[in-house]
């Protein structure tokens, strides 16, 4: 059982930056793939970004390539999602997912472990 938790979430002006971290309660390197996830209210949710085991490999959904940096620290069990020139598309409830394949998936349903999330809301 692996227990997540969000934090870095906030309100911010079109353009700004936000850091979101995601603590997991056991060790994931080598064990885990993980991925962040938002979700608007009425939408389904959309993969934003997973890492790999190790960290070696990343892949991003088009909308936030180039603009997000998906990290982790393994020392930490922590996973980073580097969020840069935000704008109002961007504002839902952002989720930190776990999932012990090793395929860099970006469907929800093959993630097993979820967080609560954390609001982030850009203003225009």
């Amino acid at each position: 059982q692996v227990q997540l938790v969000e934090s870095g979430g906030g309100l911010v002006q079109a353009g700004g930056s936000l850091r979101l971290s995601c603590a997991a309660s056991t060790r994931t390197s080598g064990t885990y793939t993980m991925g962040w996830f938002r979700q608007d209210p009425g939408k389904e949710r959309e993969f934003v970004a997973a890492i790999s085991w190790a960290g070696g490999s990343t892949r991003y959904a088009d909308s936030v390539r180039g603009r997000f940096t998906i990290s982790r620290d393994n020392a930490k069990n922590t996973v980073y999602l580097q969020m840069n020139s935000l704008n109002a598309e961007d504002t839902a409830v952002y989720y930190c997912a776990a999932t012990n394949t090793a395929v860099l998936t970006a469907t929800p349903y093959l993630f097993s472990y979820w967080g609560q999330g954390t609001q982030v809301t850009v203003s225009s």
